[in-house]
């Protein structure tokens, strides 16, 4: 029996002039969890594709249950048995869950789909694997945990023995993950191999039984995960020590900047609604907002910044009320943005970095010579936050396309930490990057405190949290279920709170 149901040697591959893998290897062994890990732009989510067969190898090997592999694109990589979840999810809102799972490999009954033998089929790996799937409801309806876990179901449906997992918790609250892992742990039992790509060492040391590292496109080797330590990888990955607790400093807080009064938001989730909030945030404190997803917080976000309209109450801004002003309105106001979704409200990612970076102020004044554009201006500027926020590739006229989802982020924060408003909004600014820049920009926010602006947290990270912030807000199903300072917090508590305790609590107190 071979030792390997994957090998693949001295892979080198190239996209133009930028060399995503110089030198890679893996190997992987039946009935494992195997994790490739490295920051953004390592290389790990290049190797994996190329192993669906995504890209075709420039040179090296691919070697699959002792086959090499002379052609490779995903319907072959199939046929072999090899799976992909990716990390944006490959589904139909507009379909049920079981037509996006059997679609383009429907069961027929005649010329008609058979509906019955495909929910049999289905439900019989959602009792194998313990999976809490709702096979009737559209994917736009369901929660991303419950999207991850039809993926993998539509990869155990065609078959596959090997199955890869790009960057799975990424967007998972703490108890999705936890979901996630009870669910990897059965695959493995039941003889199925799995790669693991991620940068969470926490969630690497606990899934994996190998672990291999990638730095700058080059395998740095492979370790057992009981002969390695956090330290260990991190130093493999970034080639230093990783300082992810910040020294947090303490100063009496200024005058309040912001202020949300009995402020009610629609969404179309009822959990998601925001039921007369009030909160707010003084100078020279950062202010945490931990919940679980899908509990107002992208609401209340975008309330304050101008992006949902509020049906009853108000938001002041540096003593102004911009409630239901225009976003650039508010922004005026004092009000910089690190949105949580970068690609969608961050970046333009085909516009240069440059471009990307002068982009909110580009009609300040700062950047314009009268009616023309000031490109020394411009350039020096751009110079100055590739070179404070350390954005690699640093040719700041590349379009944003070419960056990484870290340096991508990067540049997000550079401009809107630069601008010194009075008032930044981070929302889950750490989410889906690697360690070196979760250490970045966690500095990069306790700077902007220590310089006097307020900072509202938001982040699905307890720990982040945690770190970071001087007081935390717990909201659940809309509602503020409980405030503390950061000094009397733990997972715990929040925990408890996150999930409505605190108002079970109380009503059971009203019931005695």
């Amino acid at each position: 029996m071979r030792e390997y149901v994957v090998e693949m040697n001295h892979i080198v591959k190239s996209f133009g002039e930028v060399r995503a893998v110089k030198h890679g290897e893996f190997t992987l062994r039946k009935g494992e969890i195997h994790s490739l890990i490295g920051e953004n732009g390592a290389g790990k989510s290049t190797m994996m594709k190329l192993l669906y067969g995504m890209y075709p190898i420039d040179s090296g090997e691919i070697i699959i249950n002792g086959e090499t592999m002379k052609k490779l694109e995903p319907k072959i990589a199939i046929e072999h048995g090899v799976g992909m979840v990716h990390q944006e999810f490959m589904l139909v809102n507009d379909l049920t869950v079981l037509e996006n799972v059997i679609l383009g490999f429907e069961p027929k009954k005649g010329l008609t789909i058979d509906f019955a033998k495909a929910r049999q089929e289905v439900e019989h790996y959602i009792e194998q694997y313990n999976m809490d799937i709702q096979l009737d409801k559209k994917v736009s309806q369901i929660s991303v945990g419950e999207a991850q876990r039809v993926e993998i179901i539509k990869t155990l449906m065609r078959g596959v023995e090997i199955i890869i997992l790009d960057e799975p918790t990424a967007v998972l609250t703490p108890q999705e993950t936890k979901k996630l892992f009870e669910i990897l742990a059965n695959l493995k039992a039941e003889g199925k191999s799995l790669v693991f790509i991620s940068h969470k060492l926490n969630e690497v040391m606990e899934i994996s039984d190998r672990i291999s590292v990638m730095r700058q496109g080059e395998y740095m080797g492979t370790v057992d995960k009981d002969k390695t330590t956090p330290l260990d990888l991190t130093k493999r990955m970034i080639g230093r020590e990783v300082f992810l607790n910040i020294d947090k400093t303490y100063s009496k807080v200024g005058q309040t900047i912001l202020e949300v009064k009995d402020v009610w938001v629609p969404a179309l989730k009822e959990s998601s609604k925001i039921r007369g909030m009030s909160l707010h945030v003084n100078e020279g404190e950062i202010v945490g907002i931990a919940g679980i997803d899908g509990n107002g917080q992208s609401e209340l976000i975008e309330a304050i910044t101008g992006l949902r309209k509020v049906e009853k109450g108000s938001v002041i801004l540096n003593g102004k009320d911009v409630t239901n002003l225009k976003p650039r309105k508010v922004r005026e106001a004092g009000l910089a943005h690190i949105p949580e979704d970068r690609n969608k409200r961050g970046l333009n990612r085909t516009m240069s970095i440059e471009n990307n970076l002068i982009a909110v102020e580009i009609d300040s004044g700062a950047y314009t010579k009268g009616v023309l554009m000031d490109i020394p201006a411009q350039d020096k500027y751009s110079e100055e936050m590739v070179k404070q926020f350390d954005i690699r590739p640093t040719d700041y006229k590349l379009p944003t396309s070419a960056l990484s989802g870290g340096n991508a982020q990067k540049v997000v924060v550079a401009r809107e930490v630069s601008m010194k408003k009075k008032l930044l909004i981070a929302s889950q600014p750490t989410r889906g990057v690697d360690i070196g820049a979760i250490e970045s920009i966690r500095n990069t926010l306790e700077v902007a405190k220590k310089d006097g602006a307020g900072v509202l947290l938001v982040s699905a990270e307890l720990e982040e949290i945690i770190s970071l912030s001087d007081r935390i807000i717990v909201i659940h199903e809309g509602k503020i279920t409980g405030e503390m300072p950061a000094s009397e917090a733990n997972e715990n508590n929040l925990g408890l709170l996150m999930m409505g305790g605190a108002v079970e609590e109380e009503k059971g107190g009203e019931a005695s």
